[in-house]
């Protein structure tokens, strides 16, 4: 990758709403390299005032917006999908510097925000209602229509999948986005909004920085019709008691710890990599569906355990835009100085660490976040590394024997984002499908999102299911008509 970070950085750091870029009222913070402690610039920060100028904005963008054809927002859906992937390069050295995840992970985002944006596309009709049978003088059918100017809310670890993916359902429902992103991890959206403009008629794409009370402003607006979030099960809950006054509809998908359940009859091999791959160490853990819990029966505990001591030696924390780079780096302080007091409670509380679980010390890597991978032994569910969400590189393992405790202690936790099963026995595969409170489940596998299955969680680890034609349904509304012939 020949890029330099420079090179791709956003010339526009102001708010984009309207179809333009507005200096804010509200001034600027600068954002900062987590791989390297380095300031990345300003970014704008918008006030109460800028955020009614930008609703009022996205309001008339919507006016038109909701009477274009299903085909033309697919054609939009699309152009823009293509850009992404013509710029995929730099967008992912953008957010690599700016959130601190390996630049070739994040190659993959940028893929996987253009799947999206075809995938509403291509699902644009299917927001269609029904016919009712009422009688030989009666007409009586539903119809979908959009809510109007709908909030999507990011997070700093996916910020481009985020920014430029979750564009496509609201718009293929006919309605006009506001895209807020992480205030950590914004730049990746304003580069993808310089690259977009244009394209869609002003107002009906619009992206806003800034911070708490801003936020809070655009959430309670009377005119911003929908709100989803991607965040902690607080901020989920501010969300949603700020959407509570005026009964506003909401999607969110919220913290996880996710639990991945090895039976006695699993394969050793595919355990171990399930296990693995399933903490998103690359990631540094930093992702809502990490199965950060694993529960292995004692029958196979200490193979599992040596086995994914192994593999997990070869993530090595790096500089994340060096594409060499297969483990990027913690956000920030106030999150590194987080993990690292979770790892020392799991070493109090009396669970045996048997990797990582330090800072690296290479000289290249002192000014910025990063945490080895870690492993800790010798959990009880009682532990706070067993049930409070870390989100970063830490893997809890606990010892079972009995199918139904275990299940119990699986099931004792807030969270039910997702969860991964290893059996070679089809029905203890379903049994323990069925039981885990979980809103994904996966058997033999973990961590692979499959668009067009719906992803979403069980208790508070969220409301409503996205990447699939659920999705696109959220961002309606149904209206029954009858009419007396």
């Amino acid at each position: 990758m020949s890029r330099t970070i420079q090179s791709v950085l956003p010339a526009n750091r102001d708010l984009y709403y309207g179809g333009r870029w507005h200096a804010p009222n509200g001034g600027y913070t600068d954002v900062f390299n987590p791989s390297t402690g380095e300031s990345l610039g300003p970014v704008a920060q918008a006030d109460i005032s800028d955020v009614e100028t930008a609703i009022a904005a996205a309001r008339s963008g919507f006016e038109d917006w909701q009477g274009t054809l299903p085909k033309t927002r697919s054609s939009l859906l699309r152009e823009i999908a293509a850009v992404i992937r013509k710029n995929a390069e730099e967008l992912a050295l953008l957010d690599a510097a700016n959130c601190g995840n390996p630049v070739t992970a994040l190659l993959r985002d940028a893929e996987n925000a253009a799947t999206k944006l075809d995938y509403f596309a291509g699902v644009a009709l299917e927001a269609k209602g029904s016919t009712i049978p009422a009688g030989q003088d009666m007409m009586c059918m539903t119809v979908r229509e959009p809510w109007g100017v709908c909030l999507r809310i990011g997070a700093f670890n996916h910020p481009l999948s985020f920014a430029g993916g979750k564009l496509g359902a609201p718009l293929a429902a006919g309605n006009s986005v506001i895209m807020k992103p992480s205030p950590q991890a914004p730049l990746s959206a304003l580069r993808l909004a310089e690259l977009i403009d244009g394209i869609a008629p002003p107002g009906v794409i619009n992206f806003m920085t800034c911070g708490l009370e801003s936020t809070q402003a655009l959430v309670t607006h009377r005119d911003v019709a929908m709100v989803s979030i991607v965040g902690s099960i607080a901020t989920g809950k501010a969300v949603a008691k700020a959407c509570a006054d005026r009964l506003k509809p909401m999607i969110c998908e919220l913290s996880g710890k996710n639990a991945l359940i090895a039976y006695a009859d699993a394969d050793i091999g595919r355990t171990v990599e399930g296990a693995v791959r399933g903490m998103n160490f690359t990631w540094c853990g930093q992702s809502c569906g990490s199965t950060s819990r694993l529960f292995v029966h004692a029958d196979i505990h200490d193979a599992v355990v040596e086995g994914i001591i192994a593999a997990t030696r070869r993530f090595k924390p790096g500089l994340a835009t060096d594409p060499a780079t297969n483990m990027g780096a913690i956000i920030s302080k106030a999150q590194y100085e987080k993990i690292m007091g979770y790892i020392e409670l799991g070493k109090q509380q009396g669970a045996t660490l048997r990797l990582g679980g330090v800072r690296p010390t290479l000289p290249d890597l002192a000014n910025g976040y990063f945490i080895e991978p870690t492993i800790f032994t010798d959990v009880t569910p009682d532990m706070a590394i067993a049930h409070e969400e870390i989100f970063g590189p830490v893997l809890a393992v606990i010892k079972w024997t009995d199918e139904a405790d275990m299940m119990r202690h699986v099931n004792s936790v807030d969270y039910g984002l997702t969860a991964a099963i290893y059996t070679t026995n089809v029905t203890t595969a379903h049994r323990a499908a069925r039981q885990v409170q979980s809103g994904f489940v996966w058997v033999n596998d973990t961590s692979s999102h499959y668009i067009g299955a719906p992803f979403g969680g069980y208790k508070l680890s969220g409301v409503g299911r996205e990447e699939s034609i659920e999705e696109l349904l959220e961002f309606t509304q149904m209206k029954t008509i009858k009419i007396a012939l």
